[in-house]
């Protein structure tokens, strides 16, 4: 299993922050020190070394199939190992991604989709434990694979969890919008079908073998989300939490080193908790508490996502 802290468990917290000067901009002092950047917009690029059409050909004889019967098919199993990252995952004990993936596939009788005849889905929850479920994504046309393994860990890091990946992205940080909105489209049935929340701690594994915050930029009150999300769910709530997850998975892989399968309490530190407490002082006097939350949550995510690298993680056993 790879290092990390242990702490027994505790939500995430902050950094000391100036005193808010509250006649002001409320939440300026905290916000000051977080880099400022442009909305993410879907990048390509980012893709390194998409896939063939002669490669993918062969994935129109699944039409019809089930993802067990996809996974009997050695061409197909030969393009997972392909694109599927070289890591070890924490499912329950330590194991390749891939065999985390071919646990929730094999044996499933989900029907294999194919959309707008572009997108090949393939998808399963055989999991035989912690609620595992999984589903491939492959772009008949840009030949983009994204996969995506959604469980409820019990290793110390948030739960549950859905760890997106494919080994042809190699970025340091990444939000949703830099992703195909088709995928973003489909990931979103998938959790509709799977009954897993729309907001959930979500990861990215690279093909790097890291593992990375992969940031909610959604905006669950625009139109794109009033038929997959809940009725009675307030939408700005939504974004609340959505930003809370993205910064307590920030200070979890930072604290584990980007480690795929690091085994460890998150450790919410003295400085995480003076700036909870000041965002929330902060935000209960200011004319919007529930934006400024989010608001200022998202500048303290980027904070901890792009400030220099701490000591290395101590091993929980040590």
């Amino acid at each position: 299993m790879a290092p990390g802290p242990q702490q027994p468990n505790a939500q995430a917290a902050p950094s000391q922050a100036p005193e808010p000067d509250a006649a002001a901009s409320p939440s300026a002092a905290i916000e000051s020190s977080a880099p400022q950047s442009a909305p993410a917009v879907y990048d390509p690029a980012i893709f390194q070394k998409p896939l063939s059409g002669d490669q993918l050909t062969f994935l129109n004889d699944l039409v019809g199939q089930t993802a067990n019967d996809a996974m009997q098919n050695k061409l197909y199993v030969k393009l997972l190992h392909g694109v599927i990252p070289d890591c070890m995952f924490h499912y329950g004990d330590d194991m390749p991604l891939f065999d985390a993936m071919k646990t929730v596939l094999s044996g499933s009788s989900d029907a294999v989709q194919f959309r707008d005849s572009r997108y090949v889905i393939v998808s399963g929850h055989n999991g035989p434990y912690l609620g595992g479920r999984g589903m491939m994504w492959i772009d008949l046309q840009s030949g983009i694979v994204l996969g995506a393994f959604y469980f409820h860990p019990t290793n110390g890091e948030p739960t549950p969890a859905v760890n997106v990946f494919s080994k042809q992205v190699k970025e340091k940080s990444l939000e949703m919008s830099q992703l195909p909105a088709a995928f973003a489209e489909d990931l979103n049935e998938w959790y509709v079908n799977n009954r897993i929340s729309l907001v959930t701690t979500r990861y990215f594994i690279t093909g790097g073998n890291e593992k990375i915050v992969l940031e909610h930029d959604e905006d669950y009150c625009s139109p794109a989300y009033s038929d997959v999300a809940p009725a009675d769910e307030d939408c700005g709530q939504m974004n609340a939490d959505a930003s809370d997850d993205d910064m307590n998975a920030a200070i979890y892989v930072e604290q584990t080193n980007h480690a795929t399968n690091a085994t460890a309490w998150m450790i919410v530190d003295d400085e995480q908790k003076v700036w909870i407490e000041t965002r929330d002082s902060t935000c209960n006097i200011d004319r919007d508490p529930l934006e400024c939350h989010i608001r200022m949550t998202r500048d303290r995510t980027r904070v901890i996502l792009h400030r220099a690298p701490g000591p290395p993680a101590r091993h929980p056993h040590s």
